[in-house]
């Protein structure tokens, strides 16, 4: 009878360290500072994988008025346990305007249309123009003023998302934040948006986190060189898979496997983001390179995602409804998933 009550005593006490130690956190965390650069610098929170941080992007000066300082990234957030060689694993979990207003700007050297430092054109510039959206967060539209149009107003429905999710870039490299690349960041793509999981290379122990530039709405390319620019309430889940490398950021929905590449002149984007497709495609699904290449050439699609950063980004899709079981090795790292 001893013995048996021991035993009891012991099963309790080993459930309550698991709820205590092991069980996941929701963190809640208000920024207060935004950070200009993707880098390596002290963390503002540590977390573990499994936990969930319940948080908001940045508002400032720039949203108030024309010319203000842009208010800058959230992080770096530490993952526990996070090492480089890892993928840093993001569920989106939520992505809600918390703002009334949208700011959207265009004109000047900044934008698809418009000469740039990078690409000469003849025409003079485009005059800069500064629209204000006005946000229904319960129906979630966005209504704006077109004073020169004989519509002289419009009501679209939004689609929240996030422009900038990053890792710390690797070694000493320091980017500003209209960046993309490797490491994500700025790469403004409407598919970070909620339901959406993105995976992204670790290079710095910790991994080192940021998050930021919430659009309330933003088409393909981003032509004008702005989203519907608000601030956003965001929850984020984190989890890590040890020892597996990627060479770009990846993402996943309920209908696409999607790749995102960043580079000058778009199509060397496009390259890179339908050969890393096709790496995942042989590396976790079993395909021959030569066979994915054939059906990805005929049932991929591709999203244009900004054409007006320091680098453009593509996002090449492959529809989960096409794809086989993962293989054994696949499986296996994602049971190593933290």
């Amino acid at each position: 009878m001893l013995i048996r009550k021991l035993l009891i005593l012991a099963l309790c006490f080993a459930s309550l360290a698991q709820f205590a130690f092991g069980q996941p956190k929701t963190h809640r965390f208000k920024p207060t500072v935004g950070y200009p650069t993707f880098a390596v610098r002290a963390p503002v929170l540590t977390v573990k994988p499994g936990d969930t941080l319940e948080s908001e992007s940045l508002w400032g000066d720039w949203y108030e008025r024309a010319g203000g300082k842009w208010p800058g990234e959230v992080g770096p957030i530490a993952i526990e346990g996070a090492e480089p060689g890892d993928t840093l694993v993001v569920h989106v979990l939520r992505v809600r305007p918390n703002r009334d207003t949208a700011v959207s700007t265009q004109g000047g050297t900044f934008g698809a249309l418009v000469p740039d430092g990078g690409t000469a054109f003849l025409n003079d510039r485009f005059p800069n123009g500064r629209y204000i959206w006005r946000l229904d967060r319960e129906r979630m539209t966005g209504t704006v003023d077109l004073p020169g149009s004989s519509m002289k107003r419009i009501t679209v429905p939004l689609s929240p998302m996030l422009g900038r999710v990053a890792t710390a870039p690797e070694g000493d490299e320091e980017f500003g934040g209209l960046w993309p690349g490797r490491f994500g960041g700025n790469m403004d793509t409407s598919d970070v948006r909620e339901g959406t999981t993105v995976y992204l290379p670790v290079f710095h122990k910790s991994a080192l986190f940021y998050f930021g530039d919430g659009h309330a709405l933003q088409g393909d390319g981003e032509v004008c060189g702005s989203g519907l620019e608000t601030a956003m309430e965001v929850a984020l889940r984190f989890e890590l898979v040890k020892g597996q490398r990627i060479a770009w950021p990846r993402l996943e929905d309920a209908d696409h496997i999607m790749v995102a590449g960043s580079a000058r002149p778009l199509s060397d984007a496009l390259r890179i983001s339908f050969v890393e497709l096709i790496n995942w495609l042989v590396n976790d699904y079993g395909f021959d390179k030569a066979d994915a290449y054939q059906l990805t050439s005929q049932v991929a699609t591709v999203r244009v995602a900004n054409m007006v950063d320091p680098l453009y980004t593509v996002v090449a899709k492959f529809p989960k409804k096409l794809l086989p079981p993962k293989t054994q090795r696949a499986r296996n790292a994602e049971a190593r998933a933290q």
